[in-house]
């Protein structure tokens, strides 16, 4: 079950989307692939869909289900993975608390050690959404992402407004980061 499974193309990285549920991430990943926004349900389980980031290089996003039960999964979707893209919904203030605790969760990971991480501040639509400095701040991002490049991208998935910077950032990041790991391995085997 998971990414460890799923051997991404050569040209390609295997992005987990986590966030606690209703953050919006089934929602972002279709208005990335069909460019719509669709009503969405609760995802039990996960859905899976792949994005091509320019000719040559395609992102292969797992949209994982953020309730309870589903988070003690989450691990099982880290290995492997290319970058990590974590959706909060940056409205919801009384359950920014619980979602920094399961983002520190993950990021302590040791699969994900020094994968990069694009953070999601979604619902920027709706009022009192919190800006891409006030969810460093709030996230304590600086602290848990020392080791890694990350960045936080504000966006709405309905409108998707700040999509296309988001994906543009994951990609970059998810080349970066797979090339990195080539020399390294190359390296290792000198």
């Amino acid at each position: 079950m998971g990414l460890q499974n799923a051997k991404p193309s050569r040209k390609g990285a295997n992005i987990p989307m986590l966030g606690l549920d209703s953050a919006g991430k089934s929602t972002l990943l279709y208005k990335l692939r069909y460019e719509d926004a669709f009503i969405t349900m609760p995802t039990i389980g996960f859905n899976v869909d792949m994005i091509e980031a320019g000719k040559d290089f395609t992102l292969t996003f797992w949209d994982v289900g953020g309730q309870k039960k589903m988070r003690e999964l989450w691990s099982n979707f880290l290995e492997d993975a290319g970058g990590l893209l974590y959706v909060v919904d940056s409205s919801d203030k009384r359950r920014l608390e619980e979602s920094r605790r399961e983002f520190e969760l993950i990021l302590k990971n040791e699969s994900i050690r020094n994968v990069p991480v694009v953070v999601l501040a979604n619902k920027q639509d709706l009022p009192g959404a919190l800006n891409a400095e006030e969810l460093t701040r709030k996230l304590k991002i600086k602290k848990y992402c020392s080791d890694r490049n990350w960045y936080v991208q504000p966006c709405c998935a309905i409108t998707g407004e700040g999509l296309p910077e988001a994906l543009q950032r994951v990609a970059t990041f998810a080349r970066q980061y797979k090339k990195s790991k080539e020399t390294f391995n190359t390296l290792k085997e000198l």
